[in-house]
């Protein structure tokens, strides 16, 4: 339970600490979700009693089911709103000069895909 506390902990400090939009969507879904699982885990060594249990798994259920869907709404919402800057990678030898080579292809239809579904 005390791991799980700590999670959460850093979780809420990720939430208040980190500068953009995304940064604060992955403190608030990753270590906030595995928190929230070690303090089920926890609490049901603790109280060992099946109506317990199953309060537990509908929450880690719930908890698997919700954050990742709020967290893609947030983002798009931030996307769409401006507030996330783009391009989210930039490929390094694009910068140096190095387009034609086969590594930075790849790379470059990626970023090419990922501005198609940007718009």
């Amino acid at each position: 339970m005390l791991v799980g506390s700590l999670l959460s902990l850093v979780a809420a400090i990720g939430l208040v600490r980190f500068p953009d939009v995304l940064t604060r969507m992955h403190a608030a879904t990753k270590p906030q979700t595995l928190g929230l699982v070690l303090l089920g885990l926890g609490l049901c060594l603790v109280v060992r009693e099946w109506a317990v249990w199953g309060a537990v798994a509908l929450t880690v259920l719930f908890q698997f089911l919700t954050a990742p869907v709020s967290a893609h709404m947030v983002g798009r919402g931030a996307l769409r709103t401006g507030q996330v800057r783009l391009p989210l990678y930039e490929d390094p030898a694009a910068a140096d000069g190095q387009a034609g080579t086969p590594s930075s292809a790849s790379a470059a239809g990626a970023g090419a895909r990922a501005t198609r579904a940007d718009g």
